[in-house]
């Protein structure tokens, strides 16, 4: 079991967070409408926390599926943004469709804090994060990669590291233009 913090529970969040908790893992959750994520725990169990640095404080990987890339700077190193609470080691995983340069930036920060950060953005829809059959398109280092990959394949179908830091991201454009 490991101490996992998820960040963002909509429509592709909520399923992932909640396969996680099923899968036995212990799951910290923040969502900016505290009503949804009150909600979650509610549903599947879990904890909820008041702020991204507070359900990043204990956990060994932080999952994010955010709207765009300022939401993923804001959970990330805004005010209350999980980096700073983050115990060196831990490992940041962002599901969010966002820029390959908006990765590369986190993943650069994330270094300097003695952190690790993967670009992992899927496909499949709200049907594949229902059903737990995503594909995760990573981006990071590989002993990030491997790291979370056992995390990632909880909710993933099919889950690849396709290179450094942003090549999640671009492999998922690519994805979408296909």
């Amino acid at each position: 079991m490991s101490r996992i913090a998820f960040i963002g529970l909509g429509v592709m969040g909520g399923p992932m967070a909640g396969h996680l908790r099923r899968a036995n893992h212990d799951v910290v959750v923040f969502n900016r409408t505290t009503r949804r994520a009150q909600a979650w725990v509610d549903e599947h169990g879990g904890r909820l926390a008041s702020s991204p640095a507070e359900a990043a404080a204990d956990a060994e990987v932080v999952c994010a599926c955010v709207g765009a890339d300022d939401d993923v700077r804001e959970v990330t190193t805004g005010p209350s943004g999980a980096f700073a609470a983050m115990a060196p080691g831990a490992v940041f995983v962002d599901h969010t469709t966002a820029s390959a340069a908006v990765a590369r930036e986190c993943d650069a920060l994330a270094r300097e804090r003695g952190l690790h950060f993967v670009d992992a953005p899927v496909s499949g829809g709200q049907a594949g994060a229902q059903r737990g059959q995503l594909s995760i398109m990573c981006g990071g280092d590989a002993a990030a990669f491997a790291t979370v990959e056992p995390v990632l394949k909880v909710y993933g179908k099919t889950v690849a590291r396709i290179g450094e830091s942003g090549a999640g991201q671009l492999c998922k454009m690519v994805n979408q233009l296909c």
